[in-house]
This record gives structure tokens, C-alpha cells and sequence, in this order.
């Protein structure tokens, strides 16, 4: 079952923008191999969005991995990420903005809660 944070509006118009997210995954499972696949969109004009990663991770059993993507210059994102196997509710995946001087930005935190079920991750376009 794939989700996204839906597009992060990412300005100094509308508070500290990133230039960095990180994205922090871990498998709850003791038992199963999870497979995560991330994509991250970014647009520079809020129009149209290009694949800036797409990413596949393996996590053994109770793994955690933290990524950092650098989308500075892109005035908008979407993180989108689907579990391949086990059962999704197995990972916990969580996205975090980060300024040009390593602070989190606040209004650019997304917990397991906060996604948004999708049908299917978008294409990935260049």
C-alpha cells in the first residue's frame, strides 16, 4: 500500500525551507525482511515535478536506515514510498526537513500518521 506526504510547499515565503529531508525508516518486524521503494518528486516552478530519487531498501528484521536527499533550489516536494514485503504496518517511515544549517523545519515533519493512502506510486518521470 503506497503513501505520500503530498506536496510540501518548500519557500521561505512560507517559513524556513529545506535544503535537505531526511527519511527514516525502520522494520518493527523481529522476523521479516522488508523491502521499502521511495520516490521524491521536486519541482522548481510548483508545476510540474520531476523524480529527483527513487530509491529501493532492504531491511533485515528490527533494521533501521536514515537517508538524506538534497532538494535545495525546488520551491515544492512529495515524498512517496511503498513496503514491497512483509505487511506495511511492519515499517515506520518518517520524513523531516532540514535548513541550509542542519535544524528541522518545522511545518516539514511527517510522521507514520500524517500520510496519505494512495493507489499506486506516480511514474517516474525526468
Amino acid at each position: 500500500m503506497p503513501f505520500t506526504t503530498g506536496i510540501v510547499t518548500n519557500t521561505r515565503d512560507f517559513g524556513t525551507a529545506s535544503s535537505n529531508i531526511v527519511v527514516s525508516m525502520k522494520n518493527e518486524s523481529l522476523e521479516d525482511t522488508a523491502t521499502v521503494v521511495i520516490l521524491i518528486f521536486a519541482s522548481v516552478d510548483s508545476s510540474s515535478f520531476t523524480t529527483a530519487y527513487a530509491e529501493s531498501f532492504t531491511l533485515a528484521p528490527n533494521e533501521t536506515e536514515i537517508t538524506t536527499y538534497f532538494i535545495s533550489g525546488n520551491v515544492a516536494y512529495e515524498v512517496q514510498y511503498d513496503v514491497i514485503m512483509p505487511a506495511e504496518n511492519n515499517v515506520v517511515v518518517s520524513v523531516f526537513g532540514i535548513d541550509e544549517f542542519g535544524n528541522l523545519v518545522q511545518d516539514q515533519r511527517y510522521a507514520p500518521s500524517e500520510y496519505m493512502f494512495i493507489p499506486d506510486l506516480s511514474p517516474v518521470t525526468e
